[in-house]
């Protein structure tokens, strides 16, 4: 077995502990009674001998008469070295304060302008010292006869870096040095039923809002989380939680999740990549996005007519309007090029984009344009600033798609199939995507019985 499938093993394995752990924390307390019974029955059956227990052949033991004092050997060789440190000056800590720089925070603790540069000089990681925000924290060493003997800036919960005095051949100067700590990745999942809003569910359900934005980005091309969520709509996501030395220092990424909508079910499986797939193998991302703008509320469905609220009559309405706070940033629904930027009394300012040969889209009532015509644009890019300029009620966007010339709902209209796996990473992918698509089959099932 080669050693990244082994790997890959490994990761499967740890997670399938971690789930059944989540799992037994979720249980009420006569369930977690009743397992933990049952795991001393258990054990008890391991460890209870059924035969006498005779000594092996094997055996080095020697007989020892009664009553006969014998040398207990014990090996101390290093023991005491474990517990002395070489140098046991401590660390004192200096904050950050507004306008400081870095001379002035080694002149706070005491030391020299010479030792300012020769820190600056320690290396091309001691560069993260010119950029110290306030509240940041900086702790320094002193030697033997009270001189700089080191410094230690704390990067992130993993990295650290250090600036130490190193002994060589041509004398001692000062060496910069990243120490990273190793990170401890365990999974735990999260599921919820949508009653009032998405938001209110995935809090109850103890996701972050980091948490909560990422499953709406993964599902972001097949929902649109502004007009189609409903009541009784339903998530699971399985996520990673990071510790060191066995403490949680944060969350990691999603690595499966499904999305139940209007009864339709969507799922996605994180891959090495870094990217998100279908348990088939299809990639989530598509050719364009379900929304262009991270949303607030909705002011309007979409529909064939509707009442205007500035012209006072009805109608034709082809598009969504998206209301946000003003100033919002409208992102592009997918690659293409803009042919169309400008302002007009009723479009306000507004951008055309068009996508190949088949599909354009249409952006109005902007407070300001942030590309030009002929510009090239990413999809999610920020193409313009939610506004009411032109015929608007209240700050929105209005959005249009159009196919072959035709107003089609953006919700609903049927969009390029996504792009598959990459052939060489299949049987990896599908590999990993049959046990996180348990997992989550798994979950649900004990979280409905638990419901019972």
């Amino acid at each position: 077995m080669a050693e990244h499938d082994i790997l890959r093993l490994g990761s499967i394995m740890r997670m399938q502990i971690d789930m059944l752990v989540a799992t037994i924390k979720r249980l009420p307390r006569p369930h977690k009674a009743g397992l933990a019974a049952a795991a001393l029955l258990l054990g008890g059956l391991v460890f209870y001998p059924s035969d006498p227990v005779e000594a092996s052949r094997h055996s080095e033991a020697t007989t020892l008469d009664a009553g006969v004092r014998y040398p207990l050997s014990i090996s101390v060789s290093g023991a005491g070295d474990a517990f002395l440190d070489e140098d046991e000056t401590p660390w004192q800590t200096y904050r950050v304060r507004s306008g400081d720089t870095l001379a002035k925070i080694f002149k706070r603790a005491g030391f020299s302008a010479r030792d300012v540069y020769d820190v600056t000089q320690s290396g091309e990681l001691a560069k993260t010292l010119v950029t110290l925000l306030p509240g940041d924290e900086l702790s320094f060493k002193t030697d033997a006869e009270g001189l700089f003997g080191g410094l230690r800036y704390k990067l992130s919960s993993t990295e650290t870096l250090y600036v130490k005095p190193v002994t060589q051949d041509n004398g001692t100067s000062l060496v910069a040095e990243l120490e990273t700590r190793q990170v401890d990745i365990r999974y735990n999942f999260a599921q919820g039923e949508i009653d009032s809003s998405f938001w209110n569910a995935a809090v109850e359900a103890g996701m972050t809002s980091n948490q909560i934005m990422s499953l709406a980005g993964i599902f972001g091309w097949d929902i649109d989380f502004a007009m189609e969520l409903r009541q009784g709509d339903a998530f699971n996501v399985i996520y990673e939680e990071q510790y060191i030395d066995g403490e949680f220092v944060g969350f990691g990424d999603i690595v499966a999740a499904e999305f139940v909508n209007r009864g339709e079910t969507f799922r996605a499986i994180l891959h090495d990549d870094g990217r998100y797939y279908t348990p088939e193998g299809r990639s989530m991302r598509k050719s364009f996005l379900r929304a262009p703008v991270n949303f607030k509320y909705v002011s309007s469905n979409f529909s064939k007519s509707r009442f205007h609220p500035v012209q006072k009559r009805w109608k034709a309405h082809r598009g969504t309007d998206y209301a946000a706070a003003r100033g919002t940033p409208v992102m592009a629904a997918g690659d293409g090029r803009v042919i169309k930027s400008s302002y007009d009394k009723y479009n306000g300012h507004h951008v055309f984009i068009k996508h190949g040969e088949r599909y354009t889209t249409k952006y109005l009532h902007f407070s300001k344009r942030a590309v030009k015509v002929g510009d090239t644009v990413k999809q999610g890019q920020t193409i313009g600033y939610l506004g009411s300029t032109g015929l608007a009620s209240g700050p929105h966007v209005h959005y249009e798609f159009l196919v072959d010339g035709v107003h089609r709902n953006p919700r609903t209209v049927e969009l390029p199939k996504a792009r598959p796996i990459d052939e060489s990473q299949r049987d990896a992918f599908m590999q990993i995507a049959k046990v996180r698509n348990a997992q989550l089959d798994n979950t649900k099932r004990i979280m409905l019985a638990l419901q019972k």
